[in-house]
């Protein structure tokens, strides 16, 4: 058999994967089991944040596996504390607990925010406040505060205490604040999955002063749009406030698995010891790309994301078959006159792999793809959008 029919034999049937088998990539170029070559345009959902084969990052991997590859979490090791000094001093976060993915590092916010509340307000503040569209995860906990349905549906009841609200609507949400007993509220700066859209600067500020006014944990989730994505480091540093605690995972570890929650100064200690933990947590090797990732997202390496930004909505925005292009930095959402699976199966065709997002083609590219590769992948995008039906 080959590698499509072993899949379709022996995985889980959980993914509409498509019809390509990719055998190896460098940098922004990915190639099929035929040699064809392709511009990667999604990175594996924002994960390689530099593309694929990352020379630094793969040299600290491999220097790091040579050293041990695991130790748990009842020992020190190096990669460990010196990615926490670092996203400490980036953010200006004082704790960094960590885990292996988004949804993770999510799980231990929700568990932080409940205690937190308890311990300051009582046990029955313990509500959590989420965005209609959001998406923070797959377990039962997280797809409770995802705000969409369509994810809840097969797997009731999910865990309760949580609220939702518009994200176009501060009073709703000044309302659900104050009408009920809130322990925080969770939200993306830029929601991917509801269809890559930036949140107003009006609503974000709004929403921080309601959290700071009622006391409530403000948890900023950077899951996709953080690690540099956004032309800043953290998609929430684009609105001028601090949340109290922030979730990423995805493009930090840069194609290992990893999943880090910060905590700010108010919730720095609400966690004790065995009030949390995980197995992979801080794996040496995952850190010390994650380190090798993080320290090279600086000022001027993300002026470049922002050119890059700049240049896709300018040359999308009005052009023949696009509607609308929404997001941020380099998080983009394309709405097209045709459908969004028609445009990405054409785009594969003529040798560029985009994804979609609800009904939308969405683009993550690497954040240091060549002008040249990305001039390519946007012109074949725009054939697509204009070809007729």
């Amino acid at each position: 058999m080959n590698v499509i029919e072993l899949d379709q034999s022996y995985v889980a049937n959980t993914y509409r994967r498509f019809p390509l088998e990719i055998v190896s990539g460098k940098g922004s170029l990915v190639y099929d089991e035929n040699g064809k070559e392709y511009i990667d345009m999604g990175t594996g959902i924002a994960v390689n944040t530099f593309g694929l084969c990352d020379p630094v990052w793969s040299s600290a991997v491999t220097l790091q596996m040579q050293k041990f590859q695991h130790t748990s979490n009842l020992y020190y090791t190096r990669p460990c504390a010196e990615l926490a000094q670092l996203l400490c001093e980036r953010t200006g976060m004082k704790k960094v607990f960590f885990g292996n993915s988004g949804a993770e590092a999510n799980e231990c916010a929700i568990k932080t925010a409940r205690k937190y509340a308890k311990e300051k307000k009582g046990e029955d503040y313990y509500q959590i406040i989420t965005l209609t569209g959001s998406f923070h995860g797959r377990t039962v906990t997280t797809l409770a505060a995802t705000g969409q349905e369509v994810f809840h549906k097969e797997f009731l009841p999910l865990t309760e205490g949580f609220l939702y609200a518009d994200p176009t609507n501060l009073s709703a949400l000044t309302s659900l604040v104050e009408s009920n007993k809130v322990a925080a509220i969770l939200f993306e700066p830029v929601q991917g999955e509801g269809g890559v859209t930036a949140l107003s600067h009006e609503f974000v500020a709004g929403m921080a002063a309601l959290a700071k006014k009622h006391d409530i944990l403000l948890i900023a989730d950077e899951v996709q749009i953080g690690n540099g994505r956004s032309g800043k480091l953290y998609g929430y540093m684009n609105y001028g406030i601090t949340p109290d605690i922030v979730t990423t995972a995805k493009g930090l570890g840069g194609g290992l698995p990893i999943g880090a929650c910060m905590f700010g100064e108010k919730c720095e200690f609400t966690l004790g010891f065995g009030d949390h933990g995980s197995t992979f947590g801080g794996n040496p090797l995952a850190c010390a790309g994650a380190l090798s990732i993080l320290q090279r997202l600086t000022d001027k390496f993300l002026e470049g994301v922002g050119k890059r930004s700049d240049y896709i909505f300018k040359k999308l925005s009005g052009a023949r078959g696009v509607k609308s292009v929404s997001g941020m930095g380099l998080m983009i959402g394309v709405e097209c006159d045709r459908p969004a699976a028609e445009i990405v199966a054409e785009c594969r065709e003529m040798g560029v792999l985009v994804l979609t997002a609800k009904a939308k083609v969405r683009l993550l590219p690497a954040l240091n793809i060549p002008m040249d590769q990305l001039e390519r992948a946007i012109d074949v995008l725009l054939t697509a959008c204009a070809a007729k039906e």
